[in-house]
């Protein structure tokens, strides 16, 4: 083969490889190695794998308790590592379809979503945070997450350079996200404020941390010592959990997805524009950004309340 042709297929590699984000690489290798593993202790074909097949991990999947989210995402990983090896993905097919409607019909009804950690919620939560290394950097994630209406995996990948100083606030520069997986970048504007001073917290964190560097949010082992890489997107859960926790409420009610709701809930409280709120939240729809609305009080603007 010519050198030049195989310089080519290099090149159509790579830019095959850079076509997704590489969490979502990452996520797709574990989903297909799952399937994989099912399949081969099913004794059945994975690659190419039959419809039927496909239709009974799911199922499987979700009488296992797999969240809709988690199943849908197994499926595109089934369909790419098909159409990657030239076949045609079985999950075009209607019974495959079909199987995954069913299911995300009967898992909606199961679906019990995580509490938002208000604004209100949080100034009571940062009370009881350790007076400890770990304990600031608590402090940062949890108001850096709400005032940015960060995604967890956006929080964790969040490098020092990504931060721009402006008086005021900093700006927060992402390069890719769910909703822009192409990379053309966000730039999100976090004010300190006069209340909860997300960049007050920031700077106490990268302070006491030594962080001049790389991942701003780290592990601390139980020494005090701070890692060089990033944290995880369960290592966020368990943050929030862990201060939901010591606030004295129901720490299985929230997630690491609870800052982002938070922010969302808390600004449309305030009477904040909701396109202004979808500006900030980087929802592609209005409709989207209802489902992160979790105001519990419906009441105090309701259609009927000048007459009823």
């Amino acid at each position: 083969m010519p050198n030049e042709l195989i310089d080519s297929m290099g090149s159509v590699r790579a830019y095959l490889a850079a076509e997704k984000s590489h969490n979502t690489r990452k996520g797709y290798a574990a989903d297909w190695n799952d399937f994989g593993g099912w399949c081969m202790a099913a004794g059945l074909h994975a690659l190419p794998a039959d419809p039927t097949t496909v239709a009974r991990y799911l199922a499987q999947l979700a009488d296992g308790g797999r969240k809709s989210s988690t199943i849908q995402r197994r499926v595109a990983a089934i369909r790419s590592a098909h159409k990657a090896a030239g076949f045609e993905p079985p999950t075009n097919s209607e019974g495959v379809k079909a199987t995954m409607r069913g299911i995300r019909r009967t898992l909606r009804s199961k679906t019990t979503r995580k509490k938002p950690t208000t604004a209100g919620l949080l100034s009571k939560v940062l009370e009881h945070l350790p007076n400890t290394l770990a304990g600031v950097r608590d402090r940062a994630i949890l108001l850096v997450g709400f005032a940015a209406a960060l995604r967890r995996s956006e929080l964790i990948g969040l490098q020092l350079d990504d931060i721009e100083r402006r008086a005021g606030g900093v700006l927060v520069h992402l390069g890719h996200s769910k909703s822009d997986q192409e990379g053309k970048g966000t730039t999100l504007r976090v004010p300190n404020g006069k209340k909860l001073r997300p960049v007050d917290a920031l700077d106490a964190w990268l302070a006491a941390a030594a962080i001049t560097g790389g991942p701003v949010f780290r592990e601390v082992d139980r020494h005090g010592r701070v890692g060089a890489g990033p944290l995880s997107g369960r290592s966020i859960a368990r943050i929030v959990k862990r201060a939901i926790k010591a606030a004295g409420l129901d720490e299985a009610a929230f997630s690491g997805h609870s800052m982002r709701a938070g922010f969302v809930t808390s600004a449309l409280e305030a009477g904040e524009d909701p396109l202004k709120v979808k500006g900030h939240s980087r929802h592609v729809k209005l409709d989207t950004l209802a489902v992160y609305d979790r105001r519990e009080n419906g009441f105090d603007d309701h259609a009927g309340g000048d007459f009823l």
